[in-house]
C-alpha cells in the first residue's frame, strides 16, 4: 500500500517536472522567436536606414546635376541668341557684299579699262618713287600685270587685288621701317625708310652711312657724324629700342652741304 502511494507521488513529480520542463522549452522557444524577430527588424530597420541614405545622396547627386544642366542650358540660350545674333549681321555683310560684286560684274565694260589705267599708273608710281623695297613692289606690279590676262580671276577680284596694292603704296608712306638689302649689285646694307621722306641706310659693319638722293636718283654716302643716329633709327624701326627723337639728316640739309 504504502510502495504504492510512493510510486504515485514519484510519477506525480516526474510529471510535474516534465510539465515545468515542456512549459520551460516552450517559454525559451518563444523567447528566441521573439529575439528573432527584434533582430529580424533590427536587421530590417538598419537596412532599409541604409537605402534611405543612399536615396537620399542619390536625390542630393541628382539634384546638383539638374542644377548645373539648367545653368548649361541657359548659357547656352544666351550664347545661341548672340551667335544668332552675329550670324544674322553677317549674313546681310555678305549679301550686301554679294550684291555690290553682282553690280560690279554689270559693269565690267567700264571697270575693266579703269583696273588696266590703274595698274599702268602704279607702276610709273613705284619706279619714279624713291626706290625702297623695289624689287618687292616691282614684283607685286608684275604679279597684277599678268592677273590682268587671266581669264579665271573675276573683275571684282581684280579690281579688289588693284586697290590693295594701292593700299599697301599708301600705307608705305605713313610708315617707317628697316630691312636689308643690296647696294651697288654687291654690299648688303641695313635700310632705314622712313614714309616717302627719306631713304638711309649703313653697312653691316656700321662704319659708313648714306641716302637715297632724289636730285640725282643715286645713293651716295654721308659724312660719318650720322652713323649714330642712322643705327639708333635702325634699332626703333626694328623694335630693338625704345621710340625716341632721332637726329637724322634732313635731304635738303644734306643737298645744301
Amino acid at each position: 500500500m504504502l510502495v504504492s502511494q510512493i510510486s504515485k507521488v514519484s510519477i506525480t513529480k516526474s510529471l510535474v517536472i516534465f510539465a515545468l520542463m515542456v512549459t520551460s522549452m516552450a517559454s525559451f522557444a518563444q523567447l528566441q522567436t521573439a529575439v528573432q524577430v527584434v533582430t529580424n527588424s533590427n536587421n530590417a530597420a538598419e537596412s532599409s536606414q541604409k537605402n534611405i541614405d543612399r536615396l537620399n545622396d542619390q536625390t542630393e547627386e541628382l539634384l546638383v546635376q539638374y542644377r548645373t544642366v539648367i545653368s548649361e542650358i541657359e548659357s547656352l540660350t544666351v550664347y545661341n541668341q548672340q551667335l544668332e545674333s552675329v550670324v544674322n549681321d553677317q549674313n546681310s555683310q555678305i549679301q550686301s557684299m554679294n550684291d555690290q560684286m553682282t553690280e560690279l560684274e554689270s559693269t565690267n565694260r567700264a571697270v575693266v579699262p579703269m583696273v588696266i589705267e590703274m595698274v599702268d599708273m602704279l607702276r610709273k608710281i613705284v619706279e619714279s618713287d624713291i626706290p625702297f623695297r623695289i624689287n618687292e613692289r616691282l614684283k607685286r606690279v608684275e604679279t597684277l600685270e599678268n592677273m590682268l590676262n587671266a581669264s579665271n580671276v573675276t573683275t571684282s577680284e581684280k579690281y579688289r587685288k588693284v586697290t590693295e596694292a594701292y593700299q599697301i603704296e599708301l600705307d608705305y608712306g605713313r610708315s617707317v621701317s628697316t630691312y636689308q638689302a643690296d647696294i651697288d649689285g654687291d654690299v648688303k646694307v641695313n635700310f632705314l625708310q622712313i614714309g616717302r621722306t627719306a631713304l638711309l641706310y649703313q653697312t653691316l659693319d656700321e662704319k659708313h652711312s648714306g641716302w637715297y638722293n632724289p636730285a640725282t636718283n643715286g645713293f651716295e654716302q654721308l659724312d660719318d657724324r650720322y652713323n649714330s643716329s642712322i643705327k639708333e633709327g635702325i634699332r626703333i624701326a626694328a623694335k630693338q629700342a625704345a621710340p625716341n627723337l632721332v637726329g637724322l639728316p634732313i635731304l635738303f640739309d644734306v643737298a645744301g652741304e
